[in-house]
């Protein structure tokens, strides 16, 4: 089962990607930007993430699959990474995977020559670890 966590970084590093989320049954779409603001996700982003998450919303999905945002949310899936561009795709506990990942219709994509698209980053943390591994390093060698 993903957890909501899990859900929102797939839907980030799509959109990060310009999939947009179709809402409402297919009446409207949603590409929500900037997808973060410094260590968070956005206000935009938390907001789309609202409407999707309201009981009226009906069914919502990411632009070129067909697996609700409520499906993934079931024990009835998990997220893996893509074989072919390594970005979290839907698959079910039991039965067979979905027929394509999201990125079968993105002509530029896989590129390895861009960086991957990320998750809001705590700039801190990231920091103290490398503070860390250095002083590690630097005890090690002496």
């Amino acid at each position: 089962m993903a957890s909501e966590y899990q859900v929102k970084q797939y839907l980030a590093y799509w959109f990060l990607l310009g999939k947009k989320i179709v809402i409402r049954n297919g009446s409207a779409t949603l590409l929500p930007q900037p997808v973060f603001s410094g260590e968070r996700y956005s206000r935009e982003f938390e907001e789309c993430w609202q409407l999707i998450a309201a009981p009226d919303a009906g069914d919502c999905y990411l632009d070129g699959t067909s697996e609700t945002i409520s499906q993934l949310l079931s024990p009835a899936w998990e997220l893996i990474l893509c074989a072919r561009c390594q970005l979290p795709i839907p698959l079910p506990i039991r039965g067979l995977p979905p027929g394509a990942c999201p990125c079968f219709n993105l002509i530029s994509w896989p590129n390895t020559e861009l960086p991957l698209p990320r998750v809001p980053v705590n700039n801190q943390a990231q920091l103290r670890n490398i503070s860390e591994r250095l002083r590690f390093s630097e005890h090690k060698q002496s």
